[in-house]
């Protein structure tokens, strides 16, 4: 089989997600936790205070995609929940501060869920002996628990979030990084992906095979120059390209 590796984005390829950062419900609920905590905001200060430290962070970052799922995924969002802690003079140990973020992402959160057919298609892959990997935009903070969530705990051979790495797709480093500790060769390997800038331009770019889907998430943009292109998340050809 000429297809040895896959790799797989997530958010809007095997996840159907919707987040919304910016609800009322959301601050009001944050800035209860904050005071319970020794750091009093309103609801409306702590949200301009929480965007305005994630874009002090993220300055200098290249940005292509503001994609609201992807939470600002080259910084560690764990730094921004520190500091509005530290600022207030609260507390800001390593637990409080990951049960915060992951609150956050909880509330901010409409409803995370596979699409049909995900797991399975996983989970043949690997029992056919290929490697599955997932290369995502995202924040560790926030994706390990959704991926139990959703059932996807275990279902790759390694997961690869930018939040860990300092570096986000569609920089080719990335992928470098994975291909490079896995040593895969990209002409034996595939990316499946739902965003043409992000996930097909630069797998192509390394040599890599690329299978788009276009999906509900997906940005608006004209079709790529992927091997295969799909209007949806249509495993089975998915599956099928994979198997030449």
């Amino acid at each position: 089989m000429r297809f040895q590796n896959i790799l797989f984005d997530l958010y809007g390829t095997l996840v159907d997600i919707r987040t919304d950062e910016h609800s009322s419900a959301l601050w009001e609920e944050m800035a209860n936790i904050y005071a319970r905590n020794g750091a009093v905001y309103t609801p409306e200060e702590l949200e301009k205070r929480y965007f305005d430290t994630v874009a002090e962070l993220e300055a200098g970052f290249p940005q292509l995609r503001r994609d609201a799922h992807e939470a600002h995924p080259e910084i560690k969002l764990g730094c921004v929940f520190q500091k509005l802690y530290r600022d207030r003079g609260g507390p800001a140990d390593p637990a409080l501060v990951l049960h915060t973020g992951r609150r956050f992402r909880e509330l901010s959160t409409e409803y995370v869920r596979l699409y049909p057919g995900a797991r399975e298609l996983l989970t043949e892959l690997r029992e056919r002996g290929r490697g599955v990997w997932l290369l995502s935009n995202a924040q560790a903070m926030f994706t390990r628990p959704e991926l139990q969530k959703v059932g996807l705990d275990g279902a790759f051979d390694g997961v690869y979030l930018s939040s860990d790495y300092g570096v986000k797709k569609p920089d080719t480093r990335f992928f470098e990084i994975l291909l490079r500790e896995r040593k895969i060769d990209p002409a034996s390997a595939a990316m499946v992906g739902n965003d043409g800038a992000c996930d097909i331009r630069p797998a192509k770019a390394l040599g890599m095979a690329a299978v788009y889907i276009r999906s509900n998430i997906s940005p608006a943009e004209p079709w790529p120059e992927a091997d295969l292109c799909l209007d949806g998340p249509d495993y089975a050809r998915v599956r099928e390209f994979l198997r030449s």
